[in-house]
């Protein structure tokens, strides 16, 4: 078995805290060889957001506060935090995510990856699996200096819930503290990233290792079986990260806003049925968001 290496510096970008549902995604499957982009990131912060989707997987991960969600087919929830959300856009669906106000006043804070469908399933119905806080399995290593959150995928002999998404990824959420040091294995040829939410973490091992502070995106080169993080005993605080491995699809991607097709007709036909009312958006026409509404007053 071998480590992953992080691709550094090219690819620790360092992202400032955005407002909630900005058009700041980022590619998270680049890296060193030809495997096409196959995901995108967006961290949410505070405001609401009403758009249509199709061709795609969604994974919404609330990290504070809370948040509520409806669609034109009636769906409608509230996910709380440490709650996510699987949402497949499939042939197409239109909706409305609009944060809750805190009572402290402060903003609810999340993270959304946009996670691409295969060609052959990009027409599939749009569907929502929603998992609770307490249903995802957290586990403690290193002597209890790191908490993994498996969110999808496997981590140390524990797996997470299953089928909540089409496409395989695996999802951690990581912390480690002071003087900690985690292994996580992950299968091998996939891609893979790390986005730093908190303190200073070291990826890699020996001459390979680079340390990042909060808000970097790491991207790791396919070649390995697992990535290695650690903090510093003499660091002031934890560090936390989101970890995340998908599939490479090796199918090309024509992305134009939340459309997301293999083909620049298969865009311009996306378009066209949205603004018809037809082939999957036809419960579209007259839709309105109620919580939405409340962004007028």
């Amino acid at each position: 078995m071998s480590s992953l290496k992080a691709l550094v510096p090219a690819s620790a970008v360092q992202l400032a805290r955005p407002p909630f549902a900005t058009s700041v995604h980022f590619s998270c499957w680049i890296t060193s060889v030809s495997a096409p982009a196959q995901a995108f990131l967006t961290i949410l912060i505070g405001k609401s957001i009403l758009r249509t989707e199709l061709g795609i997987e969604t994974v919404t991960y609330l990290l504070q506060g809370s948040a509520d969600h409806e669609d034109f087919a009636g769906n409608k929830g509230t996910i709380e935090e440490g709650d996510l959300q699987f949402m497949t856009a499939g042939r197409g669906i239109v909706h409305s995510e609009m944060p809750r106000p805190n009572k402290n006043g402060d903003p609810a804070v999340g993270m959304q990856l946009w996670v691409d469908l295969p060609e052959k399933l990009k027409s599939v119905e749009p569907r929502y699996r929603d998992l609770r806080a307490k249903e995802t399995p957290t586990i403690i290593v290193d002597d209890g200096k790191v908490t993994i959150k498996i969110i999808s995928g496997q981590s140390h002999g524990t797996d997470s819930v299953r089928d909540l998404a089409y496409t395989p990824v695996w999802i951690f959420d990581i912390t480690v503290n002071p003087g900690g040091k985690v292994t996580q294995e992950l299968p091998k040829g996939w891609n893979a990233f790390a986005y730093t939410l908190a303190g200073s973490t070291s990826f890699g091992l020996g001459d390979d290792q680079a340390t990042m502070g909060r808000y970097h995106n790491v991207v790791f080169e396919q070649e390995g079986d697992f990535i290695v993080a650690e903090v510093s005993n003499e660091a002031s605080e934890s560090g936390r990260f989101f970890l995340v491995a998908g599939l490479p699809l090796d199918q090309k991607v024509v992305q134009y806003g939340p459309f997301v097709t293999t083909t620049q007709e298969g865009i311009y036909q996306a378009v066209v049925d949205f603004q018809t009312n037809s082939n999957g958006f036809e419960r579209a026409k007259g839709w309105q968001s109620e919580i939405g509404k409340s962004m007028a007053h």
